[in-house]
């Protein structure tokens, strides 16, 4: 074999390789990255002001949740209440009274369902559907923002929220609370205060098995973050602003003329 006859087959080699090149790239890392990157998924909204979104899974519960939307309103704090529409049904006024206060109501699944594997989407789409039709048959605006029970996600509940109009909302991972499995009113407190950022979307849950200790810690997690210079805010208002400031940067780097 000639030179010249060497150098084309190893160029010919070279031009094989790189079209197939997609067959030896790794595979996308679906981390958390990957979904925020994509706008799919929100864990917190960072801003630029000392805004933080408290949030309460599971609920309307007829004892905790009055309780909770008490202390909200002697505060002048908004939440967000990802609501089961199973109790939205059992417990509209509740519904209403979030609504009437300036509180956001979001969807949680009708019946509190995990997205599993064995899951199909006709299914997980049915439980935001008729929760939906719940809440909003319990006089609520028509709900925006989901949060998939436990937090469980994949591309199926991707999809699914997506065709239904929703934003996906968990939360920030250093604002988890666990109140739900009852750790202790200080363990809560300090959860929350030690890990406070702007933008933080906290984790709390307005129906609890047992004797709730979220009221208790609220108590003094509202006035200690208020002392602070924190406001509460909504999920909605606080994907707002952080929408308000990225247009405000983005104009803030064009070319100022005269």
């Amino acid at each position: 074999m000639n030179l010249k006859a060497a150098r084309c087959i190893g160029l010919c080699t070279l031009i094989i390789l790189l079209g197939s090149s997609s067959a030896y790239a790794k595979p996308v890392q679906k981390n958390r990255q990957y979904y925020e990157e994509r706008g799919e998924i929100v864990w917190e909204v960072p801003t630029h002001d000392k805004l933080i979104a408290l949030t309460f899974d599971d609920g309307p519960d007829p004892v905790q949740t009055p309780q909770i939307l008490a202390l909200l309103e002697k505060y002048q704090a908004k939440g967000t209440f990802f609501v089961l529409g199973k109790w939205a049904e059992k417990f509209p006024n509740l519904i209403k009274q979030e609504q009437r206060e300036g509180h956001e109501i979001a969807n949680h699944t009708y019946a509190h369902t995990y997205a599993v594997r064995s899951t199909r989407a006709d299914k997980y789409s049915h439980e935001m559907n008729i929760a939906e039709k719940s809440i909003v048959g319990a006089g609520a605006h028509r709900p925006t923002l989901f949060r998939p029970p436990g937090g469980y996600y994949n591309d199926m509940v991707i999809q699914v929220a997506k065709q239904q109009g929703y934003t996906i909302v968990l939360w920030s991972w250093h604002q988890d609370t666990r109140d739900w499995a009852s750790p202790g009113v200080s363990a809560i407190v300090n959860k929350v205060l030690k890990n406070a950022r702007n933008g933080d979307i906290v984790l709390f849950h307005d129906k609890v098995e047992g004797k709730s200790q979220t009221v208790t810690a609220l108590k003094t997690i509202l006035p200690k973050l208020q002392e602070q210079g924190y406001r509460f805010v909504t999920v909605s208002e606080l994907l707002a602003v952080k929408a308000r400031e990225a247009a405000k940067d983005d104009n803030s780097s064009l070319p100022q003329h005269p």
